[in-house]
Formats: structure tokens, sequence, C-alpha cells
């Protein structure tokens, strides 16, 4: 399928949050556009095959009217309780030719009786619910998250369980088997399904990515990202991330809509790197997927078409250096004919060999896609690709696993002919197609920060675009401010910028910042490690890392040179791939003399581990010179506490 999508809808959609505490209002849900056709209609025209639908997140809020709980859209004023949110999507979907799969949340927040054994009773009869009354279905997804604070029908404590045991999923995919025989499985809750996370949200797998894993054991995330070579079990990898920082829609992501340039490095990192891309949609509270989402996801679906539009390699002469038995079933032009069932095959002793396709005559391209053929397995391990350049041999590109599908990306070269040289093999060599292409330009975005003096800084994503920009909210063309260097600002600002190729006069996707006041006269109070500057510095990239000496809970107090109104702080953790010291739950305290203190907010910081995004939390308006963030848990467990930055909203003007 290569690629399908996500929706996530619920009771957080009302509530701003990230993840319910299961005692939101069902009264809250009354999305009176809702229109599903819109949803399948734009996954559709984005070159998608199917969508998993968000039936029960951890909040317990139900899409169906599920007769084991009141906590669902029959209680809610949306269609007077008659509503059928998985109906409407189910039968959408079969309008406009798509698969439909189910997401049912195995934490729920909601139920009393989660944590006990009458809670998996309660689980297999909604999975029985969602599987029996809507159609085929392609993908049960089961997320990770397993326990925690919660309502819980009213008992308002901490639940924990074994989420390797407690759900019993042997029993659970046995009836998955029985109900939908066709489907497979999604799971990052303690046991292997057929399908694997790769370790983050960001929306990419490992350059190495093996669609192999041990059948039973602890996964580690490594091993997630790349897979395990000598695995003994298929459990291919499915890149999951959303359009927008987060899962469901926050009015404040509508300038964070992922770009084109974003969208397409996230394909060639999943699909150009052997696995599928499941493309989330937070969906309004109206119920409709937003415009610029909608648009986004346009762009993108038209850009991989014409990204791969013209395959150069298609039904040229070849030619290779080991064809199996000599027979011509498996020659070198079964690799460009089209036919995912035919394939160029060596003989069993033969793990390096080469593929050479003439193009005939000297021709531009900047892509070389390759597939292995899977049903006989997963077995290149290493691979180089060569131009034919004024007759001399040039290596262009260069690769580790290949799988279903790899493709590389590179700068545009001319040449006569290609070559794909495989270098290591676990076996004898089996591909069933290679194609070559020449991809339009895509100009990237900039990146906008502002140091902790007020300095903002534009950094082009290559060398040779011009960068425009605006600083009053208005939308950048080439006609704009050029930018040639760092320079200072103060108060809010509204920056927005493009890059321009001056010589073809395109342009690349607006990047929006948002900045509040400069941060020049902040102190950190207490610690004399400078590197905790970090903190302050404007650079998501700096981080800093309080000493291993410093127990949870971990203040970090910081004097802000003047008294400020204050309506909510921002807190980035360390961005990197599992990067350490991520807080998950927090107080915050704000004072006016750093002596007598006044907590205003608390609570966690959902889903941070995975998708270790800026933190945004507002509250009611307060007047102060000192803030102070304190740390009471992390996501490892430990007393390493790591920020990348802290900032404040403030109310005024």
């Amino acid at each position: 399928m290569e690629s399908y999508a996500f929706v996530h809808f619920s009771l957080n959609t009302y509530t701003d949050q990230s993840w319910g505490f299961g005692n939101e209002d069902v009264n809250l849900f009354n999305p009176k556009d809702l229109d599903c056709r819109q949803w399948a209609r734009t996954c559709k025209e984005a070159g998608m095959k199917g969508i998993i639908i968000t039936a029960k997140h951890h909040c317990g809020f139900c899409l169906w009217p599920s007769k084991y709980t009141a906590y669902s859209v029959k209680n809610s004023p949306w269609k007077n309780g008659k509503g059928d949110v998985v109906r409407e999507m189910a039968d959408a979907c079969k309008e406009y030719g798509l698969k439909l799969g189910i997401y049912l949340s195995p934490w729920d927040r909601n139920d009393p009786d989660y944590g006990k054994p009458e809670y998996i009773t309660y689980f297999r009869n909604q999975l029985t619910e969602l599987l029996t009354n809507y159609g085929p279905i392609f993908e049960v997804w089961f997320d990770g998250a397993n326990g925690g604070s919660g309502y819980y029908g009213g008992a308002n404590e901490t639940r924990t369980i074994d989420r390797t045991t407690y759900y019993d999923w042997k029993n659970t995919y046995a009836l998955i088997h029985k109900l939908q025989p066709n489907c497979v499985i999604w799971n990052d809750g303690g046991d292997r399904g057929d399908l694997r996370w790769v370790g983050t949200e960001a929306g990419y797998v490992g350059e190495t990515n093996w669609s192999l894993l041990n059948a039973t054991g602890d996964v580690p995330y490594n091993m997630l990202h790349y897979g395990l070579e000598n695995g003994n079990a298929w459990v291919a990898a499915e890149v999951n991330t959303s359009i927008r920082p987060e899962w469901f829609y926050h009015p404040a992501e509508d300038t964070k809509v992922k770009t084109l340039p974003q969208l397409m490095d996230t394909y060639y990192h999943s699909i150009g790197r052997n696995a599928t891309f499941l493309l989330n949609f937070p969906i309004m509270p109206n119920g409709l997927i937003n415009e610029r989402d909608e648009k986004a996801a346009l762009e993108f679906g038209k850009a991989v078409k014409e990204a791969f539009a013209v395959d150069l390699a298609k039904i040229k002469k070849t030619a290779a250096s080991n064809v199996r038995g000599n027979n011509k079933d498996f020659g070198a032009g079964k690799a460009v004919d089209s036919d995912n069932d035919t394939y160029w095959a060596t003989d069993d002793d033969v793990k390096t060999a080469s593929l050479t396709i003439d193009l005939g005559k000297p021709t531009t391209f900047n892509r070389f896609l390759v597939q292995e053929y899977i049903p006989l397995g997963q077995r290149v391990k290493a691979f180089t690709v060569e131009a034919l350049v004024d007759g001399s041999w040039k290596e262009v590109a260069n690769a580790t696993t290949i799988g279903y599908k790899r493709i590389l990306i590179f700068p545009s070269v001319r040449a006569t002919k290609v070559r794909l040289n495989i270098t290591d093999s676990k076996s004898c060599i089996v591909i069933s197609n290679i194609g070559v292409y020449d991809a339009p330009q895509i100009l990237t975005a900039p990146s906008i920060i502002r140091d902790q003096s007020g300095k903002i800084i534009v950094n082009p994503a290559d060398k040779e675009s011009v960068v425009y920009y605006t600083l009053d909210g208005s939308a950048p063309t080439t006609t704009s401010k050029k930018y040639t260097g760092p320079f200072q600002t103060d108060g809010k600002l509204d920056v927005k910028a493009i890059a321009g190729d001056p010589t073809t006069g395109k342009s690349s996707p607006e990047v929006e910042e948002k900045f509040d006041l400069p941060r020049k006269d902040w102190r950190i109070l207490g610690i004399s490690d400078e590197k905790a500057n970090a903190v302050l510095d404007g650079d998501p990239a700096t981080v800093w890392h309080q000493g291993k000496d410093a127990k949870m809970p971990v203040d970090l107090v910081i004097d802000l040179g003047k008294e400020e109104s204050l309506s909510g702080f921002r807190y980035l953790p360390d961005p990197g791939l599992w990067g350490p010291g991520i807080i998950t739950t927090y107080q915050f305290y704000v004072s006016a003399d750093n002596k007598e203190w006044k907590l205003v907010d608390e609570g966690e910081f959902s889903n941070i581990k995975n998708n270790p995004l800026i933190q945004i939390k507002n509250f009611a308006a307060v007047k102060a010179r000192y803030i102070k963030l304190r740390a009471l848990k992390n996501t490892e467990g430990n007393d390493n506490t790591g920020y990348a930055e802290v900032d404040v909203i403030t109310s005024q003007p």
C-alpha cells in the first residue's frame, strides 16, 4: 500500500489537549460540519490507499455507539446521539476505494475497570464491535501508551499495568485473526505485531532498514529503527507522523503544517527506505480537515506523481555481470519491464553483481529506485549506483539495504549509462524493479531563530538560495526585504520567510515563526554551569542537562529582568532521537521576589517521549518577575533533566 492516512478526532479536539484525562464532557462533541467524505477525498487525491481512524483514544471516548459504555457519541449532542463516525468513515472509504483501518487505544482513562481483569473483556467486546460491523479492516492499530493517571470512573488515581501480560495479546490476536483474517496488526504495547514502530514520530526510519525482528523478546529502540538483519520474523516498518506537530488539532499549529519539502523528505525517508508511510490529519472541531492541511496533502500527492512520472530506465538495453543459469527468464531486462512478478536473479553462489542500463543518449537524472523481489525475502546488504559521464564511471550514491523499495537522491547528473553494483548480499540477488528519474527541484524553506539578544537569524537550506522575509506577518515574496545577515529586533514579532532561486524564479514554501519578548535580560539563577545558557539562546539544537547530583524534583529558576504579565510557558526538550532527560510531569511557579512562589500550572507533557516537540502550556494571566519550572518525572525514570529551550508567553501586546 506504501502510503495511507491517520485521522485523529476525539474530545481532545475540543479541549486543545494531546491526551484526554477521561473526564471530559461528552457534550463537547458536536462536529456540526462533519464530512468523512472530505477526509476520504483528500487522502485519495493525495495518493493514499487507506485511512486508519482513532475510534477510541486514551480518554476512552468512542466515536461509534458502543453498547458497552456511556462514554460515546450516542450520548453526545451530535445528531442527537444517533451518529456514528466510524460508520461514516467506513462508507466514505468504500465510496472512494480506500481501505479502512481501526485505532483502538488499549489504555482507557475513563473506564472504572482499567487495570483489572474485567477491562480485558470490555476491551475485546469493543474490538469485536469494530471488527464485525464496518466491513473489511486492513489494519488494527494498538498504541503503546499504557497506564498512568486517569479519571477511571471517578477514582482519579494512577494505575499501572504490566503491558507484556495484562492485555493477553495472544488471545486478543486470535480474536482479530478470527474476525478479520486479512488484517495486519500494529502494536507498540508489549507484543510483536505484523508491523513495527520505528522508534520516533518525526517521520523517518533508519538508513539501514531490515524488515525483520525476532519473534519474541524485548525490542530496544535502535532495533525498531533499523530492524534486525538476521531476525526470524517478518515485521515491516511503518513510519507514522502527523502533517502538523501534534496528532490532534490545535489552532496554534495552523502555521505549522508540514511544507511540501518536509513531506517529500518524509516520503524519501519512509517509502524510500523500505517502509510504509502513515500520515496523520488532525480533524478540526467542526469535523473537517483544515484547508491548509488539505492543500499541503494535495500538493504532496501531485509532487510525488511528478517526481516519478517518467521512468528513464523503462525498456532500455540492459546487461548484467551474472544471470541465473544464463536463463533469459532471470535476465537483466526483467528489472526494467514494469512487471513486479519478474526479476533479475544471479546464481546461488553469486552475492555481488552489477546491472547496467544503457540510456541511449546523455540523460539528466537525480533519483534512483530499486526493489527486491520480496516474496523471496530481503537480501541486499550494500550497493552503489554509478553513472557513465563523459566516458568515465562516477559513483553518484551508495546505500545499505533495499527491501521492497529503496530510493536514492543525489545532485543531478548527465550520463549515458547507469550501473547498479550489489557489493554485499545475504544470498543470491533478486531485483524486481529499477527506475531512473529526473525529479523537479523543490526549494526548501529556511529556518528562523531569535537568539537571546534579540537577533533574528535565518538559515537557508542551500547556499544558492536567496532569503526574503517580512516582520509584520504579511506573506513574503521575491520583492520583500532580502536577508543579508542577523539583525537586531525588539518586542513581539511575526517573522515569515521564503527561499528563492534567482536563476529560475522559483521560491520555497513559506515558513513562519512567532516570537514573544526577547530574553536578553533573562538570567538563570542558582546554577554556575555556563552551558545552562543553552536554555535561553534561542537555538533548538543546543541542549543543557542538569548534573547527576540534581535529584528529582529539579527546579529551573529564571529571572526575567523585570516584571511581566505572563499567561503561559513553553518547554522544548532534547529534540534528538531518543534524547535523554525529557520531562513528562511538571509544575510551573511564578514569583515577584524569588521568595514567595505561586503555583500557576501543573500536569503532564503528553506523548513527549515519542514526539519531543515544543510544549505550550497556558494559564490565567499573572504578573511576575521570576519563573520556576519544576521537573517531577522524566521519560527514563531517573534524575536526568534536559532542556533545549524554555520561554514564556506574555499577555501584553
